[in-house]
C-alpha cells in the first residue's frame, strides 16, 4: 500500500478483515481503513486506488458498498468531477443500528415460525425456539443501547 508505513498496512489489513468477516467484501474494509487514518480525512477514489494498489472499479465498488453501510460519506470535491469520500461521524453506531435491526427482525421470523409449529412435539420446537428466546433477548436487551451510548459519550473528557 503506497504512502503507509508497517503498522498503518497492517491496520488497515485487520480493519479489511474484519468488514469482511461481517459480511462485506474485504477490499469495502482496506477502504474504510484508510479513510480512517487518512490525512486529509477525505480521499478521493483516485487516492483511495493509489494507496490500495487496486482498480477505480473495486475501489468504487467498495466505497458505494460502505455509504449504504452507513460508515462513510460522499463530501463535497474541491476538483471538478471528482468523488471523494470520508469516514461519516456516527458511522460505526449507525452500523451497529442496522445489524440490530437486523436481529430485532430474526425474532419476529422465529415467533411465526414458533406458531407453525404450535401442533408438534416440544423436541421439533427446540431449535426454533432457542433461536426466539436468544433474538428476543437481544432485542429486549439493546432496545435503549444507541441512547445509552450517546449519553455515555457525552461523559468521556
Amino acid at each position: 500500500m503506497a504512502g503507509y508505513n508497517f503498522e498503518e498496512r497492517h491496520f488497515i489489513e485487520d480493519i479489511g478483515l474484519f468488514i469482511e468477516r461481517m459480511g462485506l467484501p474485504r477490499m469495502a474494509g482496506r477502504v474504510l481503513g484508510v479513510l480512517l487514518i487518512s490525512d486529509p480525512p477525505a480521499q478521493s477514489l483516485t487516492e483511495l486506488s493509489e494507496s490500495l494498489q487496486a482498480s477505480k472499479s473495486a475501489v468504487s465498488t467498495a466505497t458505494r458498498l460502505l455509504v449504504e453501510a452507513g460508515l462513510i460519506e460522499q463530501v463535497p470535491s474541491p476538483i471538478p468531477r471528482r468523488d471523494y469520500f470520508c469516514f461519516r461521524p456516527g458511522g460505526w453506531l449507525l452500523y451497529m443500528m442496522q445489524w440490530m435491526e437486523v436481529m430485532g427482525s430474526l425474532h419476529q421470523i422465529t415467533e411465526r415460525g414458533l406458531s407453525l409449529l404450535n401442533n408438534k412435539p416440544p423436541k421439533l420446537q427446540e431449535r426454533l425456539q432457542e433461536a426466539h428466546d436468544l433474538f428476543s433477548f437481544m432485542e429486549a436487551e439493546y432496545t435503549n443501547w444507541p441512547k445509552r451510548w450517546k449519553e455515555h459519550k457525552k461523559e468521556l473528557p
